[in-house]
């Protein structure tokens, strides 16, 4: 990447660098170095971290007008105590204080743009990931708007992304390149895949697509937006504006998609459906989780705990995790002897949580993936909730899918759709991580 030397000099006198002097005194430190946006050579304020620590304290504190630029974020974030990795590939001892984000563990504001001047002399984050044993494969440009679902069907090579635009891209898994895009005529609000068919939902419909015959369906029924799909016991699940969700089972070959009775219960719209140990989930914009059971299509149990819209739901063995705009996450266990659900732990993060989604590391070992609303990715070690790394983003990742092979997939609101994979060995031998923990 070209490094741009050139700045405009407006506003400033036309002093060379030798002929300026900066206050020998009681210099404060600048805020806009601390955010990473400083661009003036030479700066009248302080380049320099280690002043004092109540002029650095109340310094960081301005860097809370980031959040014109970072949608979501609102301020300064302490370090990772869990942290698996650091810039520097040595974990750091202080990690446990409360001082403000140290400049290394923030993302560069310039190099995201491409007009950082500084280089590897740059104290902010010149990557979009901080982590040791995962990285980056591509990123795949070409919405117009926010990814709104991803899917990989099996044993294909083409991936699917749906888009807030309007369109869904196909993908060669390859080369990288778009293959075909599809106008669809409405928002696309989510996807989801079994088999060779790949389903998307839209306003009022869910579109089918048969990969492998190429044949395709327009599935009415649903009120609204559909925001959630999910296909389980031959069915698939429609989870609507209006609160209702839709099913559809198994027809003939000339109808394959017949309607059976809506599952109704919330009050407010559905955004998130997973399937689990025979019970379908659903979460709402009214707070609550409901459980159905997939034979009788009733509902069992309501989940109340959450203070704020369920945005994201997910099985992980005999557990149930749920995400919130309330930056929470609660896993939820069996506790008592009929079988109902009840919470077992809750994680809490700084900002509201958009999505989860489950992986495997290449060393086998269980990560939970966690888009939060100022523009990150975080991923923890299960069940322990061990920090193992970040992913930033220019706007908040809303979708997140992973795939066989050390496979995983972010869609973030300005439309990229990122691949990244597991190492087999990670990035930096200074830091190894933990060799050993407890199965979930």
């Amino acid at each position: 990447m070209a490094i741009k030397t050139a700045r405009s000099t407006v506003g400033w006198q036309q002093n060379s660098a030798a002929h300026y002097k900066a206050p020998t005194s009681r210099r404060r430190v600048c805020t806009y170095w601390l955010a990473g946006k400083c661009n003036r050579n030479p700066c009248r304020f302080s380049h320099d971290a280690s002043l004092p620590g109540n002029v650095y304290h109340r310094a960081a504190k301005q860097s809370s007008h980031m959040a014109e630029d970072f949608p979501g974020r609102k301020g300064p974030e302490s370090s990772p105590v869990n942290s698996a990795s650091s810039t520097s590939g040595e974990r750091s001892e202080s990690s446990t204080n409360n001082n403000p984000l140290k400049p290394q563990e923030k993302l560069c504001n310039f190099w995201i743009t491409g007009n950082c001047v500084k280089g590897d002399a740059c104290p902010f984050l010149h990557s979009w990931c901080h982590g040791v044993d995962f990285a980056m494969l591509a990123k795949l440009e070409g919405h117009k708007k926010g990814v709104s679902g991803i899917a990989l069907p099996s044993g294909s090579t083409k991936l699917y992304s749906g888009s807030k635009d309007g369109t869904a891209r196909i993908w060669d898994c390859h080369t990288g390149q778009c293959d075909q895009v599809i106008n669809l005529g409405g928002e696309v609000g989510c996807f989801t895949c079994e088999g060779p068919w790949v389903f998307v939902g839209l306003p009022h419909t869910v579109k089918a697509y048969n990969i492998q015959n190429g044949a395709s369906y327009n599935i009415s029924g649903p009120v609204g937006q559909v925001h959630a799909l999910e296909v389980a016991n031959d069915m698939l699940f429609a989870g609507a504006q209006d609160g209702t969700i839709l099913v559809w089972k198994g027809g003939s070959e000339a109808d394959p998609f017949q309607m059976a009775a809506p599952l109704r219960g919330h009050t407010k719209g559905v955004v998130s459906l997973t399937v689990g140990r025979d019970r379908l989930y659903s979460g709402s914009i009214d707070r609550t989780i409901r459980v159905w059971d997939l034979h009788t299509l009733e509902c069992v149990q309501e989940l109340v705990g959450h203070t704020d819209v369920v945005m994201s739901l997910l099985c992980w063995d005999q557990y149930l995790m749920s995400c919130s705009l309330d930056k929470t996450i609660k896993v939820w266990g069996v506790a008592t002897e009929g079988g109902s659900l009840e919470v077992g732990y809750t994680h809490h993060e700084d900002h509201g949580i958009l999505a989860l989604s489950g992986t495997i590391d290449a060393h086998g070992k269980p990560v939970l993936l966690c888009a939060c609303l100022d523009n990150t990715v975080r991923l923890y070690e299960l069940p322990s909730f061990t920090e193992r790394g970040k992913i930033f983003s220019r706007r908040e990742v809303r979708t997140l899918q992973t795939a066989p092979g050390g496979l995983f997939f972010t869609g973030d609101a300005a439309g990229t759709l990122t691949v990244w994979n597991w190492l087999d060995r990670p990035k930096s031998q200074k830091e190894q991580l933990p060799q050993a923990m407890e199965s979930c």
